[in-house]
């Protein structure tokens, strides 16, 4: 599985519109074959972050999500919204998806 997380930090002025304009790009990458999760979340720390966490089944998959067309749309307008450049990583781990974590359960 390849696991991205990446940090967005958008302009202030954009921010509270920044899950409508990456809606369409959510959507369309959720819908890929490969895409195993695509997930934002926003930082309890850095006013105007977002965070991304996103899986794909493999490289493949991965690459495919890089060519597409949504991607590429996105990749065009985004820099007129970010503040800087994003921060990411992007590895490669076992698995195809989320597991439980074991030292934790509801009671």
């Amino acid at each position: 599985m390849i696991f991205i997380a990446v940090k967005f930090t958008i302009r202030p002025e954009r921010s509270e519109e920044w899950l409508s304009l990456v809606d369409e790009f959510t959507q369309a990458t959720r819908r890929e074959q490969g895409n195993l999760f695509f997930d934002w979340s926003t930082s309890v720390e850095t006013p105007h972050q977002f965070v991304l966490l996103e899986a794909f089944r493999d490289a493949a998959a991965g690459a495919a999500h890089v060519g597409s067309e949504h991607f590429k749309t996105a990749m065009a307008w985004m820099p007129k919204v970010i503040a800087r450049k994003p921060e990411i990583i992007n590895v490669e781990v076992p698995g195809e998806g989320w597991s439980e974590m074991a030292e934790l359960t509801p009671v």
